[in-house]
C-alpha cells in the first residue's frame, strides 16, 4: 500500500489478485502487456487502485483467483526462489506449471528443509510472516559439538548479531554429546539466518535443520519434494488468532 494513497504499486496489482509473482508482473510491465486506464505503463511502481483503475493484461482485465495454498516439504539443496542466477533447482521445480504463480511465505534457506507454504494471495501471506501474529514455527535441529544446559539459557535470554537481537520462543535440549547436539526450537519471526546464527554465537555449526511445523500446521505423510494444497479449514485456523 502506497501511503495516504490508498494505492498499490502496479507490480503489486497482479500479484494481490493472484496471477502472478512480483518478478512475474515486473516482466509483464517491461513488455508492454499492461494498460493502467488505456495507458500502457512502464513504471512498476506506478500507482494504481484495484477497484478504481481499469487494469488490463494482453487487452483483457484480469479476474481475482481464489485463494490457493500449498504446503511443500522441501528438501535440501534447492532454493527458495522462483529463478537462481547460479543455475541451482529451486522449489519451483517440484511444482507443475498450474502452480507457477504462486509466492513462497518466507524462505528456507538452501540447506534447509521442511515446511515450506506457498500462495497466490499477498494479503495472506503479509499475516501469516507479520510478526505481530506470532505464528509459531517449530524447528529440529542438529549442531556440532556440546551444547550444555548453560549455553541453552544463553540462547534463551537472547543474543546480539549483526545489530539484531535473536531470540527464539522456546528453546529444548533434547540430546548431548561432544559429537553432536539435538534441539527442538521454536520462532515467531523469520530474521534472516536466525537460528544457525543463534548457535554461531555460541560456536556450534548446524549440521540440520529441518521445519516440522508452521502455525497448526505439520508435515503429516508428506515426503521431500512432495506437496498439497491445504483445506479451507486448514487456511482458516492460519487466518485467525
Amino acid at each position: 500500500m502506497i501511503k495516504g494513497t490508498g494505492k498499490v504499486a502496479l507490480e503489486r496489482s497482479l500479484s494481490k489478485l493472484g496471477l502472478a509473482s512480483r518478478s512475474q508482473t515486473r516482466k509483464m510491465i517491461a513488455e508492454g502487456r499492461i494498460t493502467v486506464n488505456g495507458r500502457v505503463v512502464r513504471d512498476p511502481l506506478f500507482p494504481v487502485s484495484l477497484s478504481k483503475d481499469r487494469i488490463t493484461l494482453d487487452g483483457n482485465r484480469p479476474q481475482r483467483q481464489s485463494k490457493e495454498v500449498i504446503m511443500l516439504y522441501k528438501p535440501g539443496s534447492v532454493v527458495t526462489t522462483k529463478s537462481d542466477e547460479k543455475g541451482r533447482r529451486t522449489v519451483f521445480d517440484l511444482l507443475p506449471e498450474e502452480l507457477q504463480t504462486l509466492h513462497p511465505v518466507g524462505r528456507l534457506d538452501m540447506a534447509t528443509t521442511g515446511l515450506l507454504l506457498l500462495t497466490n494471495d499477498t494479503k495472506f501471506s503479509d499475516h501469516l510472516t507479520d510478526p505481530a501474529n506470532a505464528l509459531v514455527r517449530t524447528y529440529v535441529v542438529t549442531v556440532d559439538g556440546l551444547v550444555t544446559e548453560e549455553e541453552v539459557q544463553t540462547l534463551a535470554r537472547g543474543v546480539m548479531d549483526q545489530g539484531e537481537v535473536l531470540k527464539p520462543a522456546t528453546l529444548t535440549l533434547r540430546k548431548s554429546s561432544n559429537r553432536e547436539s539435538h534441539l527442538v526450537m521454536t520462532l515467531t519471526e523469520g530474521k534472516n539466518r536466525e537460528i544457525r546464527r543463534l548457535f554461531e554465537a555460541l560456536g556450534h555449526e548446524v549440521r540440520r535443520l529441518k521445519r516440522v511445523s508452521f502455525g497448526t500446521l505439520t508435515l503429516g505423510d508428506l515426503q521431500p519434494g512432495q506437496f498439497r494444497s491445504l483445506t479451507p479449514e486448514e487456511i482458516s485456523r492460519l487466518s485467525y488468532r
